[in-house]
């Protein structure tokens, strides 16, 4: 078998030394000139090349390998936060439990985890809530869900999101009593990536994700949104009165008699009373009298409403009647009745 002159041999090794630098060189292009995408390269892989020389000889085309080329996609460090809320949180004094809502996305390369912090006491508002409680949405339906939902516990389980992937989290907090109405308080929650934080650019060594390093993005690996409370000061007076008519015509409380009821919803102060339900049980000593519920607004007469479970607001369940009134603004009163005989 005729061997390869040295000369040849020395031809390819050069050539597949200068392919194999310029096959470094376009990546070295790619990543430092092509826009970031979250999501992109899992952390990690390995891309791996293997460039070839051939050439002829007087026994025919000899082709030459290259050594293989390895590189180790680094993890890019990066995350966004952003409110879920459609706008202000309505509060009032001495409120616990508001609830805010924020999204984090890892828009990294790799599965990250990320330290939370809300701050309650932001510059430029007119009050500080009380932090009672950051909450992560374990279901991930972007509903506060009590016991569903998994207290967070800074170190312990700090929520581990996929790349491209997003965490709801929900920040609790409790409304001071002597805030005044349209007050307005600035609650922020931040992220940041558990493996570092820094100058974008930033580069640490073997701590990316699959053993390379870990590069801190365009964001400095943290993020930062706000959401608002607002002070909607209500009250409710609420008050129960009674006419009866017996069976001579008179008012006498005597069997026989039909009593009604009128109960008396009235908000007053700023902003809106959500979600008014009243109910009454019927006394002992009394039977209901059937479609006999009433709801009256300021606005409206009075109407007739069902016993049934239906699309209506009014219900008899066989021992009490339940009307839900919906949302009522302040300045507005809603009126419920009913009727029993005494027996």
């Amino acid at each position: 078998m005729t061997s390869i002159p040295k000369i040849e041999s020395q031809w390819a090794v050069r050539l597949h030394i200068k392919k194999a630098a310029c096959v470094a060189c376009s990546i070295l292009l790619l990543s430092t000139g092509a826009p970031s995408f979250a999501a992109g390269t899992v952390a990690g892989t390995d891309i791996q090349n293997i460039a070839s020389a051939t050439f002829d000889t007087a026994n025919g085309p000899i082709t030459v390998n290259s050594n293989t080329v390895s590189i180790k996609v680094d993890e890019l460090l990066d995350v966004t936060v952003m409110t879920t809320d459609a706008g202000d949180i309505i509060t009032n004094p001495g409120k616990s439990g508001n609830i805010q809502s924020f999204r984090i996305t890892n828009t990294g390369n790799g599965d990250e985890a990320f330290v939370l912090a809300a701050n309650t006491a932001n510059g430029g508002d007119d009050f500080n809530p009380t932090l009672q409680q950051i909450v992560i949405d374990s279901n991930n339906n972007g509903v506060y869900d009590a016991g569903v939902d998994v207290v967070y516990v800074a170190g312990s389980n700090d929520p581990i999101v996929a790349p491209d992937q997003s965490q709801i989290v929900f920040v609790i907090t409790s409304t001071p009593t002597g805030v005044a109405n349209s007050n307005r308080a600035n609650v922020s929650l931040a992220a940041a990536a558990l493996t570092g934080t820094g100058a974008p650019g930033t580069a640490l060594a073997g701590q990316g994700q699959g053993g390379g390093n870990a590069v801190v993005g365009s964001t400095g690996g943290n993020g930062t949104a706000n959401s608002f409370l607002a002070v909607q000061s209500t009250s409710l007076s609420f008050v129960k009165s009674v006419a009866i008519t017996d069976p001579f015509g008179g008012t006498q409380p005597v069997p026989g008699a039909v009593v009604t009821y009128s109960l008396v919803a009235t908000v007053t102060g700023a902003g809106t009373l959500n979600n008014l339900n009243i109910t009454d049980p019927i006394p002992a000593g009394s039977a209901y009298q059937t479609e006999s519920i009433t709801l009256q607004s300021a606005t409206a007469p009075a109407t007739v409403l069902t016993d049934a479970a239906d699309a209506d607001a009014g219900t008899f369940n066989g021992t009490g009647i339940a009307v839900s009134v919906g949302n009522v603004p302040a300045g507005e009163t809603r009126t419920v009745t009913f009727k029993v005989v005494i027996q």
